[in-house]
């Protein structure tokens, strides 16, 4: 009951209501990353392409796709990573999640969020004044 409640009324906890309808009626299975978050295609979007989704594992954090099925989701590959011997280039990064709004977000020095005090003005910078 409490996972019905949370897909009806929240659209941020991996999928709505109206979302698994859409996948239990269109959705075709393609994969799932390493993650959890599990990837679908079904339907024809506005270009006249494969519409191509994915139900995420917890929060909806769209940052939180593996660089392969990234490039899979917004069609710069045919083939998803499931379906080839797909390996991540040494200059790919693993993801580092979003922590926006959280308290290990980074704040510079001077934010009204930190015990700092805001860096004292050099004197280099003159205000504008109209008519200047």
């Amino acid at each position: 009951m409490k996972t019905f409640l949370t897909q009806f009324f929240t659209w941020w906890n991996s999928q709505t209501l109206g979302t698994r309808l859409h996948t239990w009626r269109h959705g075709k299975r393609v994969g799932q990353d390493e993650t959890g978050n599990i990837y679908y295609e079904g339907g024809i979007d506005s270009e006249g392409r494969t519409r191509r989704w994915v139900i995420y594992r917890n929060y909806s954090e769209a940052s939180a796709i593996p660089p392969g099925w990234h490039g899979w989701i917004h069609h710069r590959v045919d083939v998803a990573p499931s379906g080839e011997d797909y390996k991540p280039r040494d200059w790919q990064k693993s993801h580092q999640p979003n922590l926006t709004g959280t308290p290990a977000a980074y704040r510079p020095k001077g934010s009204v969020l930190t015990n700092q005090h805001r860096p004292q003005v050099t004197g280099d910078y003159d205000a504008w004044t109209p008519g200047s």
